[in-house]
């Protein structure tokens, strides 16, 4: 059984488990989708490819990626504008790192700052994904340089189950996902709190001119 229970699939996760490459690719997915469809997208890819292999999606005709992530299943319900992240990952990969993803955190031996100013400079990575990515590697993927918890914030804490970086089993799946729904539901409140502020506000300015 692979060590990452991240999609709760044991040919998906075994993926993620054993390609670093495949693991950035599927946080690159997680947004706007459910986190295990997410990172279930690298196994299709594999199955339509026959691998996952940064310098091979690099030279992929666009075209002809964007179709192959289209494919029902899609890798994403964006999966046109997934395609071309997923290719310009993959060029940098294969620019700065010469195709090996786990080179990020390997070559010349960063410390949790510089892994994640690294992994803010990819694309789709900003600054709240490059955190939990580096929560992920560092509690699950055994990738532990100095510095690493206070680099990843609140997601590098001990015994949280904010992000993927915690997900272990179907249970802290569980609990992953019920926090996520109260951190929106918190925004949203907070959002519609700020929109009728505004129009309290707006209402008084007129009434006292």
């Amino acid at each position: 059984m692979p060590k990452l229970q991240l999609v709760q699939d044991p040919a998906a996760d075994a993926l993620l488990d054993s390609n670093p490459f495949a693991l950035l690719v599927g946080m690159v997915l997680d947004q706007q989708i459910p986190l295990e469809v997410a990172f279930a997208g690298p196994k299709k890819i594999v199955d339509r490819m026959g691998g996952i292999d940064a310098a091979e999606i690099a030279d992929y005709d666009p075209d002809k990626f964007a179709a192959l992530c289209s494919e029902t299943p899609a890798i994403h319900r964006f999966p046109g504008s997934m395609a071309k992240r997923i290719q310009a990952l993959a060029q940098i990969i294969v620019d700065r790192y010469d195709g090996d993803a786990a080179a990020l955190w390997t070559a010349g031996d960063p410390d949790g700052q510089e892994l994640l100013k690294r992994l803010k400079a990819l694309p789709g990575f900003g600054d709240q994904k490059a955190r939990i990515f580096l929560a992920l590697l560092g509690k699950q993927y055994g990738v532990t340089p100095t510095g690493w918890r206070a680099a990843a914030g609140d997601y590098g804490k001990a015994g949280t189950h904010m992000s993927v970086a915690d997900i272990v089993d179907a249970e802290s799946l569980g609990q992953v996902r019920s926090y996520k729904k109260q951190m929106k539901a918190a925004a949203s409140g907070k959002a519609s709190g700020k929109a009728s502020g505004k129009a309290s506000g707006k209402a008084k300015g007129k009434a006292a001119t």
